[in-house]
């Protein structure tokens, strides 16, 4: 065989060769890439996801960021335990500070008034306030006799004042008919502390409460 002709069989076993290596290559490419285009995308898609994140950079947290929040100023902690308060009091019913039930202004004088009248306390009341009136009465009465007896002893031991007496003989009788009233309310006061007396032994109650 001539020299050319294996200088052809040569060229033609190295064109066989390279495109023996050209089609393994595509080959190998082509398996690398999946038959369904849509698992492609998504796959192109994750791929790019994780690149951003991979380039994002991470938050660094300073004291300033993880600092407890301040506490309300005073005013506003009154405020709302006050609100708390009146609320907690409206939601159980009992009515909040300052409201009082305008019952109570009237409980005590109909608690009075349904008082039993024979108790030891209301007779000992009513013996006391009549013995207080009982003892003013003798005191402006003792006052009245002290003003009669000093007019009386001024003008009638001196016999040169006649005329002078006879002027003032009104200042006299005008106190003389003082001391007379004087001494007839004290005697209705009296009766009148006798009646009660006698009221408390009729009801059954004990002679004491009279003192």
């Amino acid at each position: 065989m001539r020299k050319s002709d294996w200088l052809k069989m040569a060229a033609i076993v190295a064109g066989l060769c390279l495109c023996a290596l050209r089609s393994q290559a595509q080959g190998q490419g082509s398996s690398q890439q999946s038959g369904d285009p849509v698992a492609d995308a998504a796959r192109r898609a994750r791929e790019e996801k994780e690149k951003k994140n991979a380039q994002k950079p991470r938050k660094v947290y300073t004291d300033d960021d993880v600092k407890p929040a301040a506490p309300d100023k005073p005013e506003i902690q009154n405020a709302s335990a006050s609100g708390a308060t009146n609320g907690a009091g409206a939601s159980d019913g009992t009515p909040a500070t300052g409201a009082q039930k305008p019952e109570n202004a009237t409980g005590k004088e109909n608690a009075q008034e349904k008082e039993d009248p024979n108790s030891e306390k209301t007779w000992r009341k009513r013996f006391a306030d009549q013995h207080a009136k009982i003892a003013r009465a003798e005191k402006e009465l003792e006052i009245l006799q002290r003003e009669l007896e000093k007019s009386s002893l001024q003008y009638y031991p001196d016999p040169t004042k006649a005329m002078k007496e006879q002027n003032d003989r009104a200042e006299i009788n005008a106190k003389t008919a003082k001391v007379a009233e004087k001494k007839k309310e004290l005697a209705q006061l009296k009766q009148l502390l006798d009646d009660m007396e006698t009221d408390l032994r009729k009801a059954g109650g004990d002679p004491g409460w009279a003192q």
